[in-house]
């Protein structure tokens, strides 16, 4: 492409705020992501690029190289800077962000293992319709529209919270659209463009999505967050974000001391943590759920949701925060979609009481499903690393040679879609993993051990390394 052909579609680029190679970054990603730049279209070099744009060369240079640790573009030297992925249709339908839907939605002959949710509502939640339904004949002087939540959800979520021992109030709680809605709607409140956010690595996808969304720049710590004081003081981020209840994607649960430790540590340092707390009633049969980061300091900023415990069609989150957190999340909301579903937050409400029904019956087959599939891997594929995790919905795979990338491509050729690791971490390493999710029926699962092991007899590893842009699931 020539550069003037791409100043033209770049637009307005540099008319936000922040530095100029994320404000280039953020519209170049838009691009992409939208399919203006197609897989394989050659960008600019640096030095053109620059002088089409009047900026220096550093803001180009410094622009794609944090594209290209999301995977959405490929340097190499001597033959220029490209949009990841093959010009092949087939190479974008696999993997990159515009096109995760294809994760969310099944394809014909595709066994699902990308995503991770339940595949059918429970009969309590049908049930709780029905019980809902002569509280919602009554209703009189409402209007429906409510930025903060139906109060009786968040009453009911209050409740919750003080039966795990942390007290809460009505008041700090801000109902949502799902977990997904809380984290966009806590990027956009805390983060400006080019501010550093700290993130785990692997950690959940679409947080990166939106953190990028927003044009922060993500900064990685292992699992757990170690090393918490020094990345602060380095890096003086916007906030913290981490999963430390069965983590997506690798499991993993903090243990109390180390709980108690990175709270301490972010008020010490003056960061915002946030928890993502959506996995935390997943556990398998006797494993407790810990008590949330808030039981350590209220200033923790917890995000909850139905949608893993209950059914991903239940489009109910929360966030849990500081009155005046609530207050500034509620005022954008409020902007954004006036407030959520009333007949479904009346639902919700009437099954918080009965939810550890749902978490332990829940909890005997999904790790009935794991335990099938890490036996189906072993037999067909002994080579795999598939470490056994404790709860959760997903295993968190090391292959033995290759990258998860193009073997997400060969497996989807074989009907089995699987996610590549590259789009969980935000330094974009973990190549050699893939994420695998086990909920789906184990007939299914045999299945797709069958189908996964002729992908891996026919999957040739790139000479090279080559990325493709991350896929957004959840």
């Amino acid at each position: 492409m020539e550069p003037i052909g791409l100043v033209e579609r770049l637009g307005r680029w540099s008319s936000g705020r922040g530095p100029l190679y994320v404000l280039l970054a953020a519209r170049l990603r838009a691009l992409i992501d939208e399919g203006e730049l197609p897989p394989g279209a050659r960008l600019p070099p640096d030095r053109a690029l620059a002088s089409a744009l009047a900026v220096g060369r550093t803001t180009v240079v410094t622009a794609y190289e944090l594209l290209a640790v999301e995977g959405r573009i490929v340097r190499r030297q001597g033959s220029g800077t490209r949009v990841a992925g093959a010009e092949a249709a087939s190479v974008r339908a696999t993997t990159d962000a515009p096109s995760f839907l294809h994760l969310l939605e099944p394809r014909d002959g595709v066994i699902l293992l990308a995503c991770a949710a339940p595949d059918a509502p429970p009969p309590e939640l049908a049930e709780a319709y029905i019980r809902t339904l002569p509280e919602l004949a009554r209703t009189d002087g409402d209007i429906g529209y409510h930025p903060m939540g139906h109060p009786t959800l968040r009453r009911a979520i209050a409740d919750r919270y003080e039966q795990r021992g942390v007290p809460t109030a009505p008041d700090q709680i801000l109902v949502t659209n799902g977990g997904q809605q809380a984290l966009s709607l806590l990027a956009r409140a805390l983060v400006r463009p080019g501010d550093r956010v700290l993130v785990e690595a692997p950690t959940y996808p679409g947080a990166l999505e939106t953190f990028r969304e927003e044009a922060a720049v993500p900064r990685t710590l292992p699992v757990g967050l170690p090393g918490l004081a020094a990345a602060v003081a380095e890096h003086s981020p916007a906030f913290a974000y981490v999963i430390p209840t069965f983590q997506n994607p690798t499991g993993a649960v903090m243990p109390a001391l180390p709980r108690r430790r990175l709270v301490e540590t972010a008020v010490t340092a003056g960061v915002v943590l946030i928890e993502d707390e959506v996995p935390a009633e997943l556990g398998f049969p006797g494993e407790e759920t810990p008590p949330p980061l808030a039981a350590y300091h209220d200033q923790v900023i917890t995000i909850g949701s139905l949608s893993k415990v209950v059914w991903g069609g239940l489009r109910i989150g929360w966030v849990r925060a500081p009155v005046p957190v609530i207050a500034r999340l509620a005022r954008r909301r409020a902007v954004h979609d006036l407030g959520g579903n009333v007949p479904a937050q009346l639902a919700a409400a009437d099954l918080l009481p009965r939810l550890d029904i749902l978490r332990q019956r829940g909890a005997v087959w999904r790790q009935a499903r794991h335990d099938h599939l890490r036996a189906e891997l072993a037999r067909h594929l002994p080579d795999w690393h598939a470490p056994a995790v404790r709860g959760g919905q997903t295993l968190w795979i090391r292959l033995p040679h290759g990258d998860g990338t193009s073997f997400a491509q060969t497996a989807l050729r074989h009907g089995v879609a699987v996610l590549p690791g590259v789009g969980l971490d935000a330094d974009g390493h973990s190549e050699q993993y893939v994420r695998i999710q086990f909920l789906v029926s184990q007939e299914q699962l045999s299945e797709a051990a069958h189908r996964l092991a002729a992908a891996w007899k026919d999957y040739r590893a790139p000479k090279g390394r080559v990325t493709s842009p991350p896929a957004m699931a959840v």
